[in-house]
């Protein structure tokens, strides 16, 4: 059976080898519960900075930035290597949102690549025969949920207009380590036992994860993928062109479309027919600062944007950061703009979206006199709100589910161009289906199962060629015209209330990047509030008990990684929660 994705054991945090340069985060306790926790190291640069969820991830990227390149050539190196070594996060059969700051231009830009709908996919690929919603995990694994994959032909388009190293010098790393081999690391292995017989559904995966006894592989064990070293080279040799056409892309439709179990709908005019998508970014000010994130299909910049437009109507700071009261509003702020992201958010390419309603400073401060009370909100007060529109359109309330299988990272190159990317293949291993070295997203259960509420359609409902709705928020901070901080995380539907957090912290709370990626993790989506065990976040339990709340204690495994833009030079920092480092010069 496929189980939910959990943490890897507290030794994560320990890699076999770190490449120079990197720093392990030290240890603390947390005297309340006597559970160990990290506080993330912080890291300092005058000229380039990398943070990634692996060391030799962020390596490939330094080294890309110290041989001159940009922080796209950087973006290319890095991702290549992550979709190696952290096979269970993201990778080339999955899709990715960019954010780039283009320092020539002074300029802002998104790339979209997203995953798609098939083409032959209709609004029923997660009824059953009665019309039903499937179980979640009897639609993820195998070819039904596996979607159009869209990083590989982001990180072509991206490197055609802001590359300036080689395109087919990139993956040399990523090659080499395929071919040579890798040291597992703790939370890979970890991983990969927490999945147990669901990772051996299919023959190929079962085959690369688990030794000639059948048993999960160990941390230090050395992997070696020989084919996903061949699709590098096809694609350093080919461009994109050679993942979307020819032997690789028909390798993908055929374990889509012949698998025994679950088996898709992806053709190779699916693949022929991708595009990436250039697309506004979405900013909103927040405190004398600008902050921009990642519009439709992500709901990320726009859900985090009306977070902080409600909280900016209160003295967040002088409350502070240990003040139950903070976090009644902080918590209450999401579940209002949970309730709008369900109901309005989806691919604005199908479905029209009121943005501007929904980031309107008079329709949030009208929003917030919800908050003014001294206890937690009732549930039947959390609603979807009434923003202006451009035009009149109703939507049903989105039940789709998102799961914390993605990764994030950060780059600043010596000419202050900055990237901020998020990438996925959803759930922990994706479909589960594996080709030519590489897993296959899925991306399509990120769409509602269900297509309408009552008689109401569901904006994210499935449609061919449609881009899953996703909460995916890169995100930059700007300071009078300037980037002053990128940061982002992994985490499914919680990266919203991770970067918000985070967000919130950095500027009301004057906290640095180090303490913004370590502190403990508290967020309300949808009534419950989440603590994450383990931290000082417990001594909050009571008091958020005595505001009406019901509360949760778990893990919350964020990936956030931040890198901070002064006139000094760089700060960075990566959450110690994973095994990823900020590493520069």
């Amino acid at each position: 059976m496929w189980t939910r994705p959990i943490a890897a054991a507290a030794t994560a945090l320990m890699l076999l080898v770190l490449p120079a340069g990197a720093q392990q985060a030290s240890e603390t306790v947390a005297p309340e519960s006597g559970v160990s926790t990290a506080t993330a190291p912080l890291a300092t640069a005058k000229q380039y900075m990398v943070a990634a969820a692996h060391p030799l991830a962020a390596e490939a990227g330094r080294a890309i930035l110290e041989k001159g390149g940009s922080a796209i050539d950087a973006m290319v190196a890095v991702q290549a290597v992550l979709g190696l070594v952290e096979p269970q996060s993201s990778g080339l059969g999955g899709g990715a949102f960019l954010l780039y700051y283009d320092a020539s231009n002074k300029r802002l830009t998104t790339l979209d690549g997203r995953e798609t709908a098939p083409m032959a996919a209709t609004p029923k690929l997660f009824l059953d025969k009665d019309g039903k919603p499937l179980e979640f995990y009897d639609a993820v694994v195998g070819g039904r949920s596996v979607g159009t994959p869209g990083t590989v032909m982001l990180l072509q388009e991206a490197h055609n207009r802001y590359g300036k190293l080689d395109w087919n010098t990139l993956f040399d790393q990523a090659m080499k380590l395929a071919t040579d081999g890798f040291a597992v690391s703790p939370r890979l292995a970890g991983l990969i036992a927490d999945q147990g017989d669901g990772l051996k559904t299919f023959e190929t995966p079962a085959k690369y994860f688990f030794d000639d006894k059948g048993q999960p592989l160990k941390a230090g064990a050395v992997l070696k993928n020989p084919d996903y070293a061949e699709t590098l080279r096809a694609i350093a040799d080919g461009g994109a062109d050679a993942f979307y056409n020819g032997p690789i892309a028909e390798a993908i439709v055929d374990a889509v479309r012949i698998v025994n179990k679950n088996a898709g709908v992806l053709a190779l005019d699916d693949l022929r027919n991708y595009r990436v998508k250039e697309r506004r970014p979405v900013c909103v000010d927040y405190r004398a600062r600008q902050v921009c994130g990642m519009g439709p299909p992500s709901s990320g910049a726009v859900t985090i944007g009306q977070i902080l437009g409600l909280v900016e109507n209160f003295d967040i700071k002088g409350l502070g950061k240990d003040n139950p009261e903070s976090w009644r509003i902080i918590g209450d702020a999401q579940r209002l703009a949970f309730a709008d992201r369900g109901r309005y958010l989806a691919d604005t390419d199908f479905v029209p979206a009121p943005i501007k309603g929904l980031l309107d400073k008079k329709y949030l401060s009208e929003r917030a006199a919800l908050l003014d009370g001294d206890k937690a909100l009732p549930d039947d007060k959390v609603k979807a709100g009434e923003p202006e529109w451009d035009h009149a359109l109703l939507f049903g309330r989105d039940r789709a589910i998102e799961l914390p299988s993605t990764t994030h990272f950060v780059i600043v190159d010596a000419d202050g161009n900055v990237v901020s990317m998020t990438s996925t293949i959803e759930n922990a291993f994706g479909s589960g289906l594996m080709t030519k070295g590489f897993l296959l997203n899925n991306e399509l259960t990120d769409f509602s199962f269900e297509t309408h509420d009552g008689w109401v359609p569901i904006a994210n409902r499935v449609e061919p060629g449609k881009r899953p709705r996703s909460s995916m928020a890169p995100t930059i901070v700007m300071k009078d015209g300037k980037p002053l901080l990128a940061i982002g995380s992994p985490g499914g539907s919680q990266i919203i209330g991770y970067v918000a957090q985070a967000l919130i912290a950095y500027i009301d709370w004057g906290m640095d990047v180090r303490e913004i990626v370590s502190m403990p993790h508290l967020i309300n989506r949808f009534g419950t509030y989440d603590l994450e065990a383990g931290t000082a976040a417990e001594k909050l339990q009571e008091p958020l008990k005595a505001l009406g709340y019901e509360v949760k204690l778990g893990e919350m495994t964020s990936g956030l990684h931040a890198i901070e833009i002064t006139g000094e030079g760089l700060k960075g920092s990566a959450d110690p929660r994973r095994e990823g480092v900020a590493l520069g010069k």
